[in-house]
């Protein structure tokens, strides 16, 4: 047989076999496409044929190619494993592990390493906050992330940054000495500037609500005490 039409015969196969042409679009092509005001960080197949897992600002959801759907919710098996959150931890503790400490407010020379995404204005935050000021065995590393229903964390967070001694001031903060807000308000350039990038950190790691700390590699959100004790009183690897 001719080699051009052996060629033919061998592209037509495919196309069969696969139900595409070799020159069809990637789902990651597809998705840009329809879904253009999502930023997509990766796409991957999950073990449900057609459908895709993608990471978007830290948050795990799925996509179907061909009709175009976007599924948000949680992939459970029948032993009641969720996958979609185990995921959803294992990308928020990548994130937190990526994030540049130099930009953090560092309270504490212990040997467990926090990195702490907090709201001066959370009450969760600072029940969190006090039981960690309550230690001597932590480094902490603070980022800030104000929460819209917060109006006045901003100012607060700005007062610390500006202020001689950044930990004493987060220390008022949390402690709602601050709350009359009668401090004098900061409108220095760099600490605005920090303020973004604490923001902007937040978004990057898919931060939805406050606290988030990852405690040792651990993440842990919310201020649930008991698991922090219980990861703080076991030996540093």
């Amino acid at each position: 047989m001719d080699l051009r039409k052996k060629a033919a015969v061998v592209g037509i196969t495919l196309i069969i076999m696969t139900g595409t042409s070799l020159g069809a679009a990637t789902p990651e092509e597809t998705f840009r496409k329809n879904f253009p005001n999502i930023r997509l960080d990766s796409i991957t197949p999950t073990a449900v044929t057609g459908l895709y897992e993608i990471v978007s600002e830290g948050r795990v959801a799925y996509y179907a190619p061909g009709p175009e759907y976007l599924i948000t919710g949680s992939l459970i098996t029948r032993e009641g494993r969720n996958l979609t959150e185990e995921r959803a931890e294992k990308i928020k503790a990548r994130n937190l592990k990526e994030t540049p400490l130099e930009k953090a407010l560092k309270i504490g020379g212990g040997p467990h390493t926090v990195i702490e995404i907090t709201d001066p204005d959370c009450s969760y935050c600072r029940k969190a906050s006090a039981f960690l000021s309550s230690r001597n065995d932590v480094t902490r590393h603070v980022f800030f992330f104000p929460l819209s229903i917060h109006p006045n964390a901003e100012a607060k967070i700005r007062y610390i940054f500006c202020a001689t001694d950044r930990a004493r001031a987060y220390e008022e903060a949390m402690a709602g000495k601050l709350d009359d807000m009668k401090f004098k308000p900061c409108d220095d350039a760099a600490a605005a500037e920090l303020v973004k990038a604490h923001k902007e950190i937040g978004a990057r790691i898919g931060v939805t609500g406050t606290p988030l700390f990852l405690i040792d590699g651990q993440v842990i959100d919310g201020a649930d005490i008991p698991r922090m004790e219980k990861i703080l009183d076991s030996k540093v690897k």
